[in-house]
């Protein structure tokens, strides 16, 4: 297992727009079969960084499911909806490996 880490650097005048895009995602990148962590936008500190994290088997199921997002109606939708109203003003992906796993069970104070 691999997790792609999607970092987004947006208009931070925009951010509602950034909000319905990561909402899209929601539906189309499990469907297209990625596990989708999550959107996160900026909420304190620097504004206009925000990331797009999910999990995928490997490169090669990475490949595959990239075409059926590109294919997927809402995905088509969603492409177009950035490009259009440009409020992603960079975006780059980094795939890492988790190694500490497995973790201790977490304590509750």
């Amino acid at each position: 297992m691999i997790t792609c880490f999607i970092r987004y650097e947006i208009d931070p005048f925009r951010k509602d727009a950034f909000a319905a895009y990561a909402r899209n995602w929601g539906e189309a990148i499990p469907r297209c079969g990625a596990d989708l962590i999550g959107y996160f936008a900026p909420h304190e500190g620097c504004a206009t960084t925000a990331y797009g994290v999910y999990n995928i088997e490997s490169l090669a199921a990475y490949e595959a499911y990239r075409a059926r997002l590109a294919a997927d109606p809402l995905g088509q939708e969603n492409y177009e909806f950035s490009r259009r109203e440009r409020f992603i003003l960079k975006e780059e992906r980094i795939f890492l490996k988790n190694v500490s796993l497995p973790h201790a069970p977490r304590v509750t104070p």
